[in-house]
């Protein structure tokens, strides 16, 4: 039941397998509707996850995940994001290593490092790009409102752009 435009943006970068099969979906929607608390692993990580009630939908909320938490540069966040898209075992290793090192720093907890982390890797390998996800949620919106409220204007439009299509 989105009721403005960020919502339709975390539905259209969620709406996709990853997140499917994950349950994620189901989560957000029951943390959007007040059904199960919202919950951060640490204080610090709130101000990053709030504005879609505390999941990773969007890559730069594992670039500045990285950021806050472990001191990576927005460069070394990319690499991170770009090792857990791929799933490229040398380099989330390698990136898994300089997370747990800059969050020691930081005083946060191994274990809870490592949670995090984990966090973030299962997300990252779905995350989508937050502006891919306002273009395509804003089109969406205006051709669900030009179809429910231009039905025939809408639909001669789209059979004379479809026409000359076999398909």
């Amino acid at each position: 039941k989105p009721v403005c435009l960020e919502d339709l943006i975390a539905l259209n970068a969620l709406y996709r397998p990853g997140p499917l099969r994950g349950g994620v979906v189901d989560d957000y929607i029951n943390r959007k509707h007040g059904r199960v608390e919202i919950k951060y692993e640490l204080p610090i990580m709130e101000p990053v996850l709030r504005e879609i009630d505390g999941v990773i939908a969007y890559q730069e909320q594992v670039m500045r995940l990285a950021s806050e938490l472990a001191g990576f540069t927005l460069g070394e966040a990319d690499e991170l994001r770009r090792a857990m898209g791929k799933k490229d075992a040398a380099k989330m290793q390698a990136t898994r290593d300089r997370f747990m090192r800059g969050c020691a720093e930081r005083g946060i907890p191994e274990k809870k490092a490592k949670t995090v982390f984990e966090f973030i890797e299962f997300f990252a390998g779905y995350g989508f790009n937050k502006s891919h996800s306002t273009t395509y949620a804003l089109l969406a919106y205006q051709t669900a409102y030009l179809k429910a409220n231009y039905p025939r204007h809408f639909m001669a439009v789209l059979l004379t752009i479809e026409a000359q299509s076999s398909d």
